[in-house]
């Protein structure tokens, strides 16, 4: 079951057709909440919804881009796109694969590894003395 939390993401795109020719990794950071994606990389922010059924679920999200720098993953200039993933998950880990309309040619594939809990609703609080 995919649970609510921080989860590091390392993911990559390839040819379609060419199952080994690699066109681009990079790693980013997930917040998953309720059905809600949010997260980013040092580029591109990244917003989205997810559905889980069990093990497996489908998500769906757009990247946009923030900071000038690196291509990302879909090659240079293809920063703003829509994808689709489906996956599984473990109680720490999930993966997926998807495909983004904008760049029909290329397969992304993403690991995400647990990092922490569901985000608290409170502050800590200052020790006092």
């Amino acid at each position: 079951m995919l649970r609510n939390g921080s989860y590091s993401a390392w993911f990559r795109t390839r040819q379609k057709e060419r199952r080994c020719m690699m066109q681009g990794e990079g790693t980013g950071v997930i917040e998953l909440n309720d059905g809600k994606v949010t997260g980013g990389d040092g580029g591109l922010t990244y917003t989205g919804s997810y559905v889980v059924d069990g093990d497996n679920f489908t998500a769906f999200i757009a990247t946009e881009r923030h900071t000038p720098g690196q291509p990302s993953v879909f090659g240079l200039g293809i920063d703003d796109v829509n994808l689709t993933l489906t996956g599984n998950s473990t109680p720490t880990t999930a993966s997926c694969t998807g495909t983004a309309k904008q760049a029909p040619g290329l397969a992304f594939e993403a690991v995400l590894v647990r990092m922490a809990d569901e985000p608290s609703n409170s502050a800590p609080q200052a020790s006092r003395r």
